[in-house]
């Protein structure tokens, strides 16, 4: 979590809860990922997951150079869930339990009906469809929780996130404050 998200607001009047039903997904490859809604316990392997993202891939997350995680955010968001908005992880089996290989996470904006995408995916996982999977289980949970509209930032240069938006039915327009981002939105009772 870092200064360019959503900061999760404790004012609002939040939709109904629904949190994600667990399931196990296949990837293109043959890889299997189990994916669940996200846990506040998650903290140290979510921590893991930023410390295994190239600082290229840490740069189209975040839309700038992050060295570091902000733990304190990351605490914060995590136990805001799922008032503020949900999350949903990805994990394979590692020796020390499990590992994060992608997430994808809304929270909701000031005005209760839309929330605001991020999504990560371990390098070793790209190209997979696992960012396909997070999306369309993210929508999905949005959608249920009753809400109208989600939106997201995506640079430019970010292709395989605008190719992935776009196949979830997101329509794009420039930012206007920054022709370096695009602003994608996706009205839910249509996706």
């Amino acid at each position: 979590m870092t200064d360019s998200e959503p900061e999760p607001s404790s004012e609002l009047t939040v939709p109904s809860v629904h949190r994600l039903t667990e399931f196990d997904a296949t990837l293109h490859d043959g890889r299997v990922v189990h994916l669940r809604a996200i846990r506040e316990s998650d903290e140290a392997e979510l921590l893991q997951a930023f410390d295994r993202l190239s600082a290229e891939a840490r740069y189209m997350r975040f839309m700038r150079a992050v060295r570091e995680p902000d733990v304190k955010r990351l605490h914060k968001t995590l136990a805001s869930f799922p008032q503020s908005g949900d999350a949903i992880v990805a994990t394979i089996p590692a020796d020390d339990g499990i590992d994060i290989v992608g997430s994808a996470t809304f929270i909701i904006v000031s005005d209760s009906t839309t929330c605001e995408f991020a999504i990560s995916v371990a390098g070793d996982f790209g190209g997979a469809g696992l960012g396909s999977t997070l999306m369309k289980a993210l929508i999905a949970t949005a959608r249920q929780r009753g809400l109208k509209e989600m939106e997201g930032f995506i640079l430019a240069q970010n292709q395989p996130m605008l190719r992935l938006a776009e196949r979830m039915g997101f329509k794009f327009s420039r930012d206007p404050d920054d022709a370096t981002v695009r602003h994608c939105r996706l009205l839910l009772d249509q996706a």
